[in-house]
């Protein structure tokens, strides 16, 4: 801005636009709050919350209901909440199965489905299974809700410009216009994004790394090794959006290998003697043979691997936090505080200072909360 140069002054529309978004983002994150709250917390007057919570509510993004009066003394301040009927469809497409959930505003799961498949689907396949379940769901389990947005959660390199899935070499797609495939099978605005990336934006907002503003994020899933990084309590993507491909971290430097082919679901699943197994199967497993020999032998070799390719991220991004999803956090929780000592061993001290190594606290729905909150964004709604 020039000196003595004046900015140029907000809208009445613009400032009232900020605002409900302000409020609506405030119940979505933080749950349902009185309108005494949310006045708190925006600095706003009690009239301005009252009329912007009315609007919100004629517009169908939150409800407004009484207080429990028990405990109350003078006169309670309506509850305000995100609307349980405003949701957006969430998709995670991996090399063995398609997870598809509805999520409403206040990010609950209304209902979802995992449909397995033998063989590799197209991205053409996937809209059209999407498309399938989406309509199904609307004259099911969502009729009555509307559905505003779709996020998809992609195992690979998404370019952020367009969503435009660069590579999923697992997936075999490459340059796949997904977006626009699942908008025209079902009809709705479409936001894709890296499965690793929303899975870290989710730990972040609502997991294991709500709180920390600096946080590294390792998925480990059928697809392999990705990532996520949290800077000063923003997403970090990259020029291209690609960012985060702790994968694809070389690990012998005699060779090609890449950390995701040493630290590996399927050589686990291999040695357990299993063909297929979703996380909760899998944990179980290891729980159950981690004193065998050969699992114990390859679960020592992939914690060593993975507890280096930490150490290395520490020292260059130098986290208060390190989620670790999927296959990842079953390596630690066999011996989480041995884990957490590898790793400060392979780290600079100084680096390492208070650093918490925590598994994903979303489970199964950290993928898919993602991918929801990336659909709720991209159409503006918070």
């Amino acid at each position: 801005m020039l000196s003595g140069t004046a900015a140029p002054k907000e809208s009445a529309d613009g400032v009232r636009a900020r605002n409900l978004a302000r409020v609506l983002r405030l119940v979505h994150l933080g749950g349902a709050q009185s309108r005494a709250q949310l006045t708190t917390a925006t600095g706003l007057n009690r009239s301005t919350i009252a009329d912007l919570v009315a609007e919100l509510v004629g517009e169908g993004w939150v409800v407004e209901r009484e207080p429990d009066p028990v405990g109350r003394v003078g006169r309670p301040s309506p509850v305000v909440a995100a609307s349980p009927t405003t949701v957006v469809i969430a998709v995670n497409p991996e090399v063995d199965a398609v997870e598809i959930a509805a999520i409403d505003l206040a990010r609950t799961i209304a209902v979802r489905e995992r449909i397995e498949s033998a063989s590799l689907l197209t991205a053409e396949a996937v809209a059209a299974l999407v498309a399938e379940v989406v309509d199904r769901w609307r004259l099911g389990p969502l009729d009555g809700s509307r559905l505003v947005a779709a996020g998809v959660a992609v195992p690979g390199l998404v370019r952020a410009a367009d969503g435009l899935v660069r590579n999923a070499p697992h997936l075999g797609w490459t340059d796949a216009p997904v977006s626009a495939l699942i908008a025209e099978a079902t009809g709705l605005p479409v936001a894709v994004g890296n499965d690793a990336s929303l899975g870290a934006l989710a730990e972040h907002l609502f997991g294991a790394a709500r709180g920390a503003d600096d946080v590294v994020y390792l998925n480990g899933g059928p697809s392999g090794i990705g990532g996520g990084i949290i800077v000063h309590g923003r997403p970090v993507g990259g020029v291209g959006g690609y960012a985060g491909e702790f994968g694809q971290n070389r690990v012998d430097v005699d060779g090609a290998a890449v950390l995701e082919d040493e630290v590996s679901r399927t050589r686990l699943l291999a040695v357990l003697g299993l063909t297929t197994a979703d996380d909760e199967m899998l944990a179980e497993a290891l729980a159950a043979a981690s004193d065998a020999g050969p699992v114990r032998e390859e679960c020592v070799r992939q914690r060593m691997l993975l507890a280096q390719a930490i150490a290395d991220a520490v020292n260059i991004l130098n986290p208060s936090v390190v989620v670790l999803g999927g296959f990842l956090a079953q390596l630690e929780e066999l011996d989480a505080e041995g884990f957490a000592e590898a790793v400060a061993a392979a780290a600079m001290a100084e680096n390492a200072e208070g650093l918490r190594i925590l598994p994903a606290s979303l489970a199964a729905d950290r993928l898919l909360l993602g991918a929801a909150e990336l659909a709720f964004t991209s159409v503006g709604v918070i």
